[in-house]
């Protein structure tokens, strides 16, 4: 089953299930901040995305940050421990399509 991770209020994930739907795609959604983050979710995006590309640092969440803690993202594993802490800086959707294949982002070219 497919699973759609992010937060409902995002216009992003919004989009994304709004399409989902409309392709009769059947999917789970999980809910970043009530659910947490899932850290097996993390460690299977991480393996095939870049960190770099899963950290969210246009957002709100990323600018809020106090600067010294920016400064201690600079790798995977630093970015892992601060995305688990703060679900909100994970750029969303992020999308489990099968146990070991997933991706970030909407992009319905893509998805198709």
């Amino acid at each position: 089953m497919t699973t759609l991770y992010g937060i409902p209020n995002c216009d992003t994930v919004k989009k994304a299930r709004a399409y989902l739907a409309a392709q009769n795609i059947a999917y789970v959604f999980h809910d970043f901040k009530k659910q947490g983050v899932p850290e097996t979710l993390m460690d299977i995006a991480l393996a095939q995305i870049d960190w770099e590309k899963l950290l969210n640092r246009k957002g709100t969440t990323w600018r809020k940050l106090d600067a010294a803690v920016q400064a201690m993202v600079v790798d995977a594993p630093s970015a892992k421990a601060l995305m688990m802490r703060e679900p909100s800086i994970i750029k969303r959707p992020v999308i489990q399509w099968t146990e070991t294949r997933v991706s970030v982002g909407f992009t319905p070219a893509e998805w198709a």
